[in-house]
């Protein structure tokens, strides 16, 4: 079974914020799909069903974004699954607004979010889809920025963004990392 998590803060406060980017690609999964979040517990919500003819099972910790670790920690032992089962999909400031990203792994980029789930899952070989939210205007604070929602016209890019991380994500199950890597990353250079 393949766990595609999707980081962000939980709580209503936090759902249209820069920092939940994670949360709404994967809601969007859920919608396409036909699956509900049905599993709710203390470390994450859990919605399990079928994509591209693949068990997966879309997950959103409940653990706060710095702690997101503990949240993957919980997934992967109540899903009997490893890190190779896993993929993340996140915000990224260092990416324009409505770009993202595919890789197969590497560090966590300054992302706290990313870097406990790398510490928790004892490696950094973790497919992730980054989504881009920009950088934060001159003088303000990266933290408040990342917890502040999206202007009213920068919300197409950011609906824009989400889709496209979402079909990111079913082609990486349908055909692999390689195959979302080429088709996105490339699509990015093409039009940055």
């Amino acid at each position: 079974m393949r766990l595609i998590v999707g980081l962000g803060n939980p709580g209503t406060e936090y759902a249209a914020t820069r920092h939940n980017m994670g949360f709404r690609c994967v809601n969007l999964l859920a919608r396409r799909h036909g699956i509900r979040f049905s599993i709710r517990r203390s470390k994450a919500s859990i919605a399990i069903g079928e994509v591209e003819g693949q068990q997966v099972a879309l997950a959103k910790p409940r653990t706060y974004m710095n702690n997101s670790g503990e949240g993957v920690r919980y997934l992967l032992g109540r899903l009997s699954a490893v890190p190779g089962d896993l993929v993340a999909i996140y915000d990224d400031m260092d990416l324009p607004l409505g770009s993202i990203r595919v890789r197969a792994g590497g560090s966590a980029g300054g992302h706290r979010g990313m870097a406990s789930i790398i510490q928790a899952a004892g490696t950094q070989a973790i497919p992730r889809i980054r989504v881009g939210i920009g950088r934060p205007p001159e003088g303000m604070d990266p933290v408040d920025y990342v917890l502040s929602p999206f202007l009213p016209e920068e919300e197409a890019l950011a609906k824009q963004a989400t889709a496209r991380a979402a079909e990111a994500a079913v082609l990486l199950l349908r055909e692999g990392i390689e195959a979302a890597m080429e088709r996105f990353n490339a699509r990015e250079t093409a039009e940055g």
